[in-house]
């Protein structure tokens, strides 16, 4: 075996005279440790807490939107349907109207109505899916049905079977004045999205109905698009666009919520920077670790010198005891990320069910889980940085022990 590498290893456990010193190293390789766990776990939490927002958003908006220049309402839609399925990477289109509202039962409130086709609708979003009673089918046109969130049906204090009243911002004179347009609907199902804004905002009745409401003479609002891969939406977008031609405009999701999509991107980065800290605050605890191991060691620095040694290779022990620690923390650390990870559900829920408490409020974070999605990338990024400040933080007492005279090391000894 390599002598510098066999004395490295000796080093890493052998008893020490200064007991305080193996405690400090200890202390340094369960740092990296914990440091290392708690930028998996984080970062982990955080791509579940991005891909389960994307994804419960997106089920019940889409990954992408055709629409008129001026917001005017699209008559000749039934083309631009035929374009768009006719084009790569689209799995599915849908039709709607929507309107803002007021919404009155035993209480009353605002909401989001949107006029849909379930014939479409179910093939593009994921609320089909997601329904805790009833059916999308049971929208059915001229009868003015209306399906509604759990949290707005909570809201409103209505069921299945029971009758809201839908208010819509267009007005028509009256022999008592002016009011606005109403119509009363039929409760026939209620969903659950598990996003906030949307179960407690978000009302479906037909298409008809909702043009027959908004006297829009058969005239749609937009196009809801899925693609078959959720991040070249983008691209599927910018092609649509040059089908349809001038009169229409194609937002993919990225662009109709950019400050999220953003946002999520930066915290990641940020975040990642700032919980890198704690890993470099352990490489620090290695640097004094070995800056002691190489005062403790300074006669059998001296003896190995005038053996022969060079101060290349003196300076290798000490890399070795160093990279050691770090790996072995870096190692632990990459372990206990992935299994806390992987089951960061059950641990949260247990915690919630002990203290009583809730982490994750619906109405605050959209979402009422905690989950993780381990990402490769991450993994291997966050081993790479701890490896990396490890190194770095050996660098020096290694130099400093190469550096070591035999006569100035052994004249007190």
């Amino acid at each position: 075996m390599n002598l510098p590498l066999f004395i490295g290893l000796r080093y890493t456990r052998a008893k020490r005279k200064n007991h305080f010193i193996s405690f400090i190293s200890l202390i340094s390789m369960a740092g990296i440790a914990i440091g290392v766990m708690t930028v998996i776990v984080v970062i982990s939490v955080m791509n579940g807490f991005d891909k389960e927002l994307k994804e419960r958003m997106l089920g019940s908006v889409s990954h992408a939107t055709i629409s008129s220049f001026g917001n005017e309402y699209i008559y000749d839609w039934q083309n631009a349907v035929k374009i768009a399925e006719n084009t790569d990477g689209i799995i599915s289109v849908a039709p709607y109207v929507s309107s803002e509202a007021m919404v009155q039962a035993y209480r009353t409130t605002g909401a989001l109505i949107q006029g849909i086709d379930p014939a479409y609708e179910k093939h593009v979003t994921d609320i089909a899916n997601k329904m805790k009673y009833g059916s999308m089918d049971d929208l059915i046109a001229g009868e003015y049905n209306i399906i509604v969130g759990l949290d707005l049906a909570a809201t409103l204090g209505v069921g299945p079977g029971e009758k809201i009243t839908v208010y819509i911002p267009q007005f028509k004179t009256t022999a008592v004045g002016v009011l606005p347009r109403m119509k009363r609907f039929t409760v026939v199902g209620i969903f659950e999205m598990g996003a906030y804004e949307y179960d407690s905002k978000l009302a479906l009745i037909h298409l008809t109905d909702a043009q027959k409401l908004e006297k829009s003479n058969g005239g749609i609002e937009g196009i809801r698009i899925k693609t078959d891969d959720l991040m070249q939406a983008p691209r599927i977008a910018f092609q649509l666009s040059d089908k349809l031609g001038g009169f229409y405009k194609v937002r993919d999701w990225t662009q109709e919520n950019s400050n999220f999509y953003q946002a999520t991107q930066q915290e990641r980065v940020v975040m990642f920077i700032i919980l890198s800290m704690i890993v470099a605050v352990a490489a620090f605890n290695i640097l004094s670790t070995m800056v002691m191991l190489v005062t403790e060691k300074n006669s059998d620095i001296a003896i190995l010198r005038t053996l022969g040694m060079s101060g290349s290779q003196v300076m290798n022990i000490f890399m070795i005891t160093g990279v050691v620690i770090g790996t072995i923390g870096t190692l632990l650390g990459t372990v206990l990320g992935l299994v806390v990870s992987f089951n960061v559900s059950s641990i949260i829920s247990s915690i919630e069910g002990y203290f009583e408490v809730d982490f994750m409020s619906s109405d605050v974070y959209y979402i009422s889980d905690i989950t993780a999605d381990v990402h490769q990338f991450d993994v291997i990024a966050i081993v790479v940085v701890a490896f990396s400040l490890s190194v770095l933080a050996t660098l020096y007492p290694a130099w400093r022990a190469s550096r070591i005279q035999p006569a100035e090391a052994l004249r007190y000894e």
